[in-house]
C-alpha cells in the first residue's frame, strides 16, 4: 500500500472530521467506501443534490442509502424511488431488515404498506402521482433517491423522472443514481437549473472485470484480442460456416453449417466451464418458462442435497399462505421441482410470491442458472459470475430492433459478483443474426448519450394546469431536459 504523504494525511484528516455524518454511516459496513461512493455521500451532507453515474454492480446504491441515514439523524422523510415493482420489493426489504418494519413503507401498483413511514419505497409513478394530487406527504420530506434515473430516456415512461424532478421543491435533495452515460455532465448541468445546487459524481471502474465471449457452436471463444480487435478465430470460423445453395441471390440462398447448442446443453457447458452461477437473458416470458421446461426435461441437476434441503425450506416458508387447492392451477410442483435443481425463471408474469422466492435462492447461492427478461437487469440485486444473452434484438414496444449499447452494457453488468468473483463473463450466443462484429459494436461502445423522452401529453397538461395553473404549467413545460 503507497504510504501517503504528510500533506496527504493532513487533508484525510480534515475530511474525517468535516464529514462525520459519513464516517458514523460507513461504520455500518465492512468495507472501505470507494472514492465515487464518498463523494456523493460529501455532497448529500453538504446539504447538495447529487448525480451519481457509475458501471452497472459499482455500488451506487450506497450513496441512496445515507439519504435514508440522513433522514433518521434530521428526523425528516426520505422517499427511495424505484422504475420496477420487484426493485422497491427488495429495496424495501433491505432497508426493513436496517431500520425495522415501523420505519419503512412500501407503495406499488401491487402494495400499500406503512405509507406514513419516515422511509418510503415507491415506484417512480407513486411519486409523480402524489406530486399531482398534491397530498401533504412531501410536506416533510427531505430527500428523494432515483435508483435508475437514466431510465428517463424510455420512450414510454421516461417522462415520469423529469416531471418528478421539475416538481419537487428545490429544498428536497434529490440522490439520482445512473448507468454510465456519455453526457452526465451535460445531464448534471441540467438538473442543476431544475434542482439547485447539484454535484456530480463520475465512475468509470468496474470493481470486478468483465469479459467478453462468443459461444459459436459448442466453443466459447474470447470476442476480444490485442486490445480490443475481433478475435481472427471468430471471423475464421464465421467466414468457413457460411455455404452457398445454387440458383438465386446470395444473401438468399446462403446458409450456416454451425449447429448451434440447445439451452441444457449451454447449461451443462457453462457449468463444466465453472461460469455458474449463471443468467440468461431471453426477451421473452415464454421462452424463459420453456427453457426451464426443456432443462427439466433434459434431466439437468445442479444442486447437491444439501442445497436441495434448503431451497424445500425456503420455498415452505415464502408460500405457506398458499392454498393447497391452488398448487395445480399455479404450477407450483413443476416451479418448485425445478427450484430444488437450481434452475428457474424470472419474469413479470410470474406470481410476486414466486419471484421473491426465486430472487432471494439466488441471492443465497441456491439457484445456478435463472432464465431471465430484461427486467432483471434493471438494479434488482441479483449478481452472477456470468451472463448469457441469446440474442441482441427485442420487440421495443413497437419493433424488434437491436439492443442499444447502454442495454448491452446494462445486462452484461450483472456478470461478476464483488467480493466474491475475481471476473465475470458476458456470452453472446452466435447465430447467422448475430455474428461477432454485431456483437464487438455493442460491447466497445463507450458512449451511451441519456437522451430526453419528455413528450407532453394532453393528459400531463391537464394535471400540470390543475395542480399548478396555466403560467406555472407553461414553464414547467419549458423546463425539461429536453427543452435544456
Amino acid at each position: 500500500m503507497t504510504e501517503l504523504t504528510p500533506s496527504e494525511k493532513y487533508r484525510a484528516a480534515k475530511l474525517r472530521n468535516k464529514y462525520q455524518l459519513t464516517n458514523q454511516f460507513m461504520q455500518r459496513y465492512d468495507f472501505s467506501f470507494d472514492d465515487f461512493q464518498l463523494a456523493g455521500c460529501h455532497s448529500l451532507e453538504d446539504g447538495k443534490s447529487v448525480l451519481v453515474a457509475a458501471p452497472t454492480g459499482a455500488g451506487k446504491t450506497i450513496v441512496g442509502e445515507f439519504a435514508t441515514y440522513l433522514s433518521e439523524h434530521f428526523g425528516n422523510r426520505c422517499f427511495y424511488t424505484t422504475p420496477i415493482k420487484a426493485l422497491s420489493n427488495q429495496k424495501y426489504q433491505e432497508l426493513v431488515s436496517v431500520y425495522g418494519e415501523s420505519e419503512v413503507g412500501l407503495l406499488t401498483g401491487d402494495s400499500s404498506i406503512n405509507s406514513a413511514a419516515r422511509i418510503v419505497v415507491m415506484t417512480t409513478e407513486v411519486l409523480r402521482n402524489m406530486i399531482y394530487a398534491d397530498v401533504n406527504s412531501v410536506d416533510d420530506l427531505g430527500y428523494v433517491v432515483m435508483d435508475e434515473v437514466h431510465y428517463l430516456a424510455d420512450k414510454f415512461r421516461g417522462a415520469v423522472w423529469e416531471e418528478i424532478l421539475i416538481h419537487l421543491p428545490e429544498r428536497i435533495q434529490v440522490v439520482s443514481l445512473s448507468a454510465t452515460v456519455s453526457n452526465a455532465e451535460e445531464f448534471g448541468e441540467w438538473l442543476k437549473t431544475v434542482r439547485g445546487e447539484t454535484d456530480v459524481v463520475l465512475s468509470e471502474i468496474r470493481p470486478v472485470p468483465l469479459y467478453q465471449h462468443i459461444l459459436i457452436g459448442n466453443r466459447i471463444l474470447d470476442l476480444f484480442v490485442d486490445e480490443g480487435k475481433v478475435n481472427p478465430e471468430l471471423t475464421r470460423m464465421e467466414r468457413n460456416s457460411i455455404k452457398r445453395l445454387p440458383g438465386g441471390s446470395w444473401k438468399e440462398n446462403k446458409f450456416s453449417t454451425i449447429k448451434s447448442l440447445t439451452r441444457p446443453e449451454i447449461v451443462e457447458k457453462l457449468e463444466h466451464r465453472g461460469f455458474l452461477p449463471a443468467i440468461y437473458f431471453i426477451f421473452s416470458r415464454t421462452g424463459c418458462d420453456s427453457a426451464v421446461t426443456s432443462c427439466i426435461r433434459e434431466g439437468l441437476s445442479l444442486t447437491n442435497s444439501q442445497e436441495k434441503e434448503q431451497i424445500r425450506e425456503i420455498i415452505n416458508l415464502r408460500t405457506h399462505e398458499l392454498p393447497l387447492e391452488d398448487f395445480g392451477v399455479l404450477g407450483f410442483y413443476e416451479w418448485s421441482a425445478a427450484l430444488e435443481r437450481g434452475i428457474a425463471s424470472h419474469h413479470a408474469g410470474l406470481l410476486p410470491m414466486f419471484k421473491e422466492t426465486v430472487e432471494e435462492l439466488f441471492q443465497k447461492g441456491l439457484l445456478k442458472v435463472v432464465f431471465a427478461t430484461e427486467t432483471l437487469a434493471l438494479g434488482i440485486n441479483m449478481p452472477a459470475r456470468s451472463v448469457v444473452l441469446e440474442k441482441l434484438i427485442k420487440w421495443n414496444g413497437e419493433t424488434h430492433a437491436v439492443i442499444s449499447p447502454g442495454e448491452y452494457t446494462q445486462l452484461t453488468g450483472r456478470a461478476g459478483r464483488r467480493g466474491i468473483d475475481i471476473e465475470g463473463n458476458a456470452l453472446v450466443m452466435w447465430s447467422e443474426q448475430i455474428d461477432s462484429g454485431m456483437a464487438a459494436g455493442l460491447a466497445s461502445t463507450r458512449t451511451y448519450p441519456l437522451r430526453s423522452s419528455f413528450n407532453p401529453t394532453y393528459n400531463m397538461s391537464a394535471n400540470l394546469i390543475s395542480r399548478f395553473g396555466y403560467d406555472k404549467a407553461r414553464e414547467s413545460l419549458g423546463s425539461s431536459f429536453a427543452q435544456f
